[in-house]
């Protein structure tokens, strides 16, 4: 941590100068919170190895304390200071960090990270992310940054700086423009004898088993990542899923060039590019929920490559009512 607090701290959200990603670097160090950009959402990040800033997430958040938080770091060999890494999340880390892929890897008997942040569980999940700005505020800030979303427990991931601002009063925003993926990151458990998928995200299944083979299907244990309880990601508006025809109240949340007729509509990608809706989901429901609109009704996506991450968010926000 610097010796002494920026004299002028910057507005929030403050655009991504060095003196804000230094300001935001202090106030980690001093066990603050601080919400930034990533490629995959907005993070709420603070100090992975003090217990009182995890904490403080948990509360900023209204989390469930069940629920394990990811541990952003610089890169692997960061990240081999608190989890072990074998032969396969070695290979996995060479091949997409840094990007969107968080591993869930055994603790390191001197690992450093709360506890509070792994809910108890003798495992860590960590990712090593590409956003400039995000890897700026990791070395800024010198300590691995816990992060999960910046928005409050079960409802949707913010992918503009404003959809931080507008659901968590006092918390320091860097702006670092729109998330560019929109999905949160793919999450695999590599403890066990084979490599498990845990979420689906903004990485899709294909990439990942064309490294390590096939991965396993997650059991029904308590949740070793995050984004695995049922309800979660949830607009105000309940979601009506597979729709064929949307009814006079509803607002529409569309897929391909032929939506059906609404009188709101935000189509996710008028081509049917399943990349283009992915970034397109969290910021889309945003809007579409402040509209007069009693529900929201929603094409069917397919459900391959980032398809699979899409319809998992629908299906969850679907169940949060």
């Amino acid at each position: 941590m610097a010796s002494r607090a920026s004299p002028t701290p910057p507005s929030s959200p403050a655009a991504p100068t060095p003196e804000s990603i230094a300001y935001a670097g202090e106030l980690i160090g001093a066990g603050r919170l601080v919400a930034f950009p990533t490629e995959t959402v907005y993070g709420l990040g603070g100090n992975a190895t003090d217990d009182h800033a995890v904490a403080a997430i948990f509360a900023a958040k209204a989390r469930p304390t069940i629920n394990p938080l990811i541990v952003h770091v610089a890169d692997a060999d960061q990240a081999a200071a608190h989890g072990m890494l074998d032969e396969r999340s070695r290979a996995l880390a060479h091949a997409f960090w840094p990007g969107p892929l968080t591993l869930v890897l055994p603790r390191r008997p001197d690992c450093t990270v709360s506890r509070l942040a792994s809910a108890g569980h003798a495992t860590v999940a960590i990712r090593a992310p590409a956003h400039p700005v995000a890897r700026a505020l990791i070395a800024a800030a010198g300590v691995p940054i816990a992060a999960p979303s910046a928005n409050p427990s079960g409802r949707l991931s913010p992918t503009l700086a404003h959809h931080v601002a507008d659901e968590l009063v006092g918390v320091f925003v860097i702006d670092g423009g729109p998330a560019t993926l929109g999905l949160e990151s793919t999450v695999v458990d590599a403890t066990g004898p084979v490599p498990m998928l845990l979420r689906a995200g903004a990485l899709d299944r294909a990439a990942i088993e064309a490294v390590v083979g096939p991965l396993a299907a997650p059991d029904n244990g308590a949740p070793r990542s995050p984004g695995m309880l049922l309800g979660h990601y949830a607009p105000r508006r309940p979601l009506r899923l597979g729709v064929k025809k949307v009814r006079a109240d509803e607002a529409l949340l569309a897929f391909g060039p032929t939506p059906l007729a609404a009188t709101t509509v935000r189509n996710l990608s008028p081509r049917g590019d399943l990349i283009e809706a992915a970034a397109n989901l969290f910021a889309m429901l945003h809007e579409l929920e402040r509209c007069s609109c009693t529900a929201i009704a929603v094409m069917p996506v397919p459900d391959h490559g980032l398809g699979e991450a899409i319809n998992d968010r629908l299906r969850r926000a679907a169940r949060g009512h």
